[in-house]
């Protein structure tokens, strides 16, 4: 990348950065800040805009407006009325930014040498470029900085949540194993990225239906690529970003029925026939109202975007939203009639065996034609030592068949795990995870597929 030469900087784009926060602590607000003037040329810093989504704490009061008037470039503070979220507070950020390009950061980021320049030209080649940093890693403990992988890109799995995934091998190929070539990403964590602000508004800026936070990087990510536009990761530029263990503020309503309802949103407007596998793996979203997205619908129509269909084929075929399945449905124990269950467990963790209840959500597994068995993007793993049973435990899925390939034999009603040739059985007496044992015959180890209706 230190090779790497841009444009000169009267020839790029000036940005406005939008900083949107909530009771931020003084320091991590400040060095965000003073990141951005020390490592940008300032010639192409329009304007930093500080969105003060009803912040409690007083030295983000009048002495943050004292401050940030010695700075070197404009500073705005704009202060919403009452707490908004991530969401509306950025509409209000992008609506009085005078910069040719958008671009969103945290308030606890830290920008680092050579970080806005690989942005701005990837803009201004093509103003459809939507563009991310690589996100480095800040610790919430020491402030040590980690290097972020520049072999992973954005996805989601199938309860709609962004998840990082190694970039796959047509990508690879695509850049000529050239790692500086900006990555093309199916999705963006949201948090740090650059747009055309012309762009931005002719897109639909952000759902406004939406609250506070949750799902506004997937809905805008699908609407990038399915609407004309592309979704980067520019390898050559970095930000650091602090991961903290718990946020410092609450979410109005709950975190989950925010959540569930920017998930209807995203699915109603964008997902077409695929929404009903969505709602079918996750109920419980059905639980909370929505609104009305007739607005966005509209904007779809107008865009003149593609389908959601478009969108796996060409953009995320690695999805596990593709539904190319050998079988999907419930896996229902002959002997005792209850079911293989995720127990909304994650990976490392054990798999559980519960009542069926026929209403899908985390019963819900997929034979794939790799053989393997698989709940969103968990795979059931076994290694069995000896002849002892061993209990089945949920890892990422890795397509390399080993320990995650299993055989269901129809005749015998079986399920096979095929390195060990052991038998999936039920739980033992006073355990909840299923196992891997010596296959004996008994109905503890029959198994039926219950196929479902996804769609």
């Amino acid at each position: 990348c230190k090779s790497k030469r841009y444009p000169p900087v009267e020839e790029l784009p000036r940005t406005s950065v939008i900083i949107v926060f909530h009771n931020e602590a003084w320091s991590t607000l400040l060095r965000s800040v003073h990141s951005i003037i020390n490592r940008s040329p300032i010639g192409l810093l329009e304007e930093i805009i500080l969105v003060d989504d009803a912040s409690e704490r007083d030295f983000l009061g009048e002495k943050l407006v004292n401050y940030v008037k010695q700075l070197a470039v404009p500073v705005h503070v704009e202060r919403m009325g009452e707490r908004s979220g991530l969401i509306r507070a950025r509409l209000r950020g992008a609506s009085v930014a005078k910069g040719e390009v958008l671009t969103f950061l945290d308030a606890h980021i830290e920008c680092t040498e050579g970080w806005l320049e690989p942005l701005l030209a990837r803009i201004k080649d093509d103003r459809k470029n939507v563009v991310c940093p690589i996100i480095d890693v800040i610790s919430d403990d020491n402030f040590a900085f980690h290097t972020g992988s520049d072999m992973t890109y954005g996805g989601f799995n199938w309860k709609l949540q962004f998840r990082w995934y190694p970039v796959p091998q047509r990508e690879v190929d695509r850049r000529g194993g050239d790692r500086t070539i900006p990555l093309k990403t199916p999705t963006m964590a949201g948090g740090l990225f650059s747009m055309s602000k012309s762009y931005f508004d002719e897109l639909g800026s952000y759902d406004a239906g939406m609250d506070v936070w949750g799902a506004e990087n997937i809905e805008i990510s699908f609407r990038i690529w399915m609407c004309g536009g592309t979704l980067e990761i520019v390898t050559c530029s970095h930000v650091g970003h602090v991961f903290r263990k718990s946020t410092p503020y609450t979410f109005p309503g709950g975190t989950g029925r925010i959540i569930n309802r920017n998930n209807q949103r995203v699915a109603e407007v964008w997902m077409d026939d695929y929404k009903k596998f969505y709602y079918k793996i996750n109920p419980g979203v059905r639980n909370t109202e929505y609104g009305d997205v007739t607005q966005r619908k509209e904007l779809r129509k107008d865009l003149q975007c593609h389908t959601f269909e478009w969108y796996l084929e060409n953009v995320y075929p690695e999805s596990q939203f593709r539904l190319a399945f050998e079988n999907i449905g419930e896996i229902r124990n002959i002997a005792t009639r209850k079911c293989l269950d995720n127990m909304g467990r994650k990976e490392h963790e054990k798999l559980g065996f519960y009542a069926c209840h026929g209403q899908g959500g985390n019963q819900i597994f997929a034979l794939t034609k790799n053989n393997e068995i698989q709940h969103d993007d968990l795979c059931l793993d076994a290694a069995p030592r000896g002849g002892a049973a061993e209990a089945i435990t949920m890892y990422k899925c890795h397509g390399k068949r080993g320990n995650q390939e299993w055989i269901f034999k129809k005749t015998e009603k079986t399920i096979i795990h095929a390195p060990s040739g052991f038998c999936l059985d039920v739980p033992p007496q006073g355990k909840d995870a299923p196992v891997v044992t010596r296959c004996s015959g008994h109905s503890s180890q029959q198994w039926e597929l219950v196929e479902k209706d996804m769609m």
